[in-house]
């Protein structure tokens, strides 16, 4: 599976550090793509760890395709995320410190589409009301990234 399934063969579920990419799909109105997630059955962004010599942005473009089934053209860096508050237990029992680069997808190419089994929907979302069922790590990312400002 990668880097992180072999490392925690090695560790077990105790907390790692663990740097990833998140990646944000807007379409044409302004509304952001998320993926209801077979682990935790919420809504998430799309995104995940990076592989070994992997770049922010080939992991950013790896996430995209991999999860959503989406090429994008260029990424625009957002934030760079990290703390105490990047602090996720999955519902299995691994816990991470993530290390999170933001970016929004540009001149996105190809319809979304469930392209593995870490989503079982994609849905377009207006970020001007609350989202039900919103994955409450994924809410603290996209306030702190400066993206939910109205609620």
């Amino acid at each position: 599976m990668g880097y992180i399934s072999d490392l925690r063969k090695v560790v077990g579920s105790r907390p790692l550090i663990m740097a990833g990419a998140c990646v944000l799909i807007f379409n044409e109105y302004g509304h952001l793509l998320l993926q209801k997630r077979t682990d935790s059955l919420d809504w998430g962004t799309i995104g995940g760890a990076l592989e070994l010599g992997e770049s922010l942005e080939e992991a950013a473009s790896r996430e995209l395709y991999e999860e959503a089934g989406l090429r994008a053209n260029n990424f625009k860096f957002i934030t760079l995320l990290s703390g105490q508050d990047m602090y996720y237990k999955y519902p299995h029992g691994d816990e991470i410190y993530n290390v999170m680069a933001i970016f929004e997808a540009l001149d996105v190419e190809g319809i979304p589409t469930v392209n593995d089994d870490e989503g079982l929907e994609l849905r377009f979302f207006s970020l001007d009301e609350p989202i039900p069922g919103l994955n409450p790590f994924n809410e603290l990312v996209l306030r702190k990234s400066g993206y939910l400002t109205k609620w």
